[in-house]
């Protein structure tokens, strides 16, 4: 195969991805715009294990 030929498979495939993520955007959006997708808080044990690894963290990290 020569160079042109796999740019323009790379360019097409590129291309079909792009469409595929823009029906699934449109998708998505239709579907919160509908208020089929419902949106909730997160729960207290959530919460404390996003904030557990911040908390942890040393104060100070080395440098020069």
């Amino acid at each position: 195969m020569n160079k042109d030929m796999i740019i323009t498979v790379v360019l097409v495939v590129l291309v079909l991805i792009s469409v595929v993520q823009a029906v699934q955007l449109n998708t998505i959006k239709s579907k919160i715009s509908a208020g089929s997708v419902s949106v909730s808080q997160p729960t207290s044990t959530q919460q404390t294990q996003q904030q557990a690894p911040i908390q942890n963290t040393p104060t100070m990290v080395g440098g020069c």
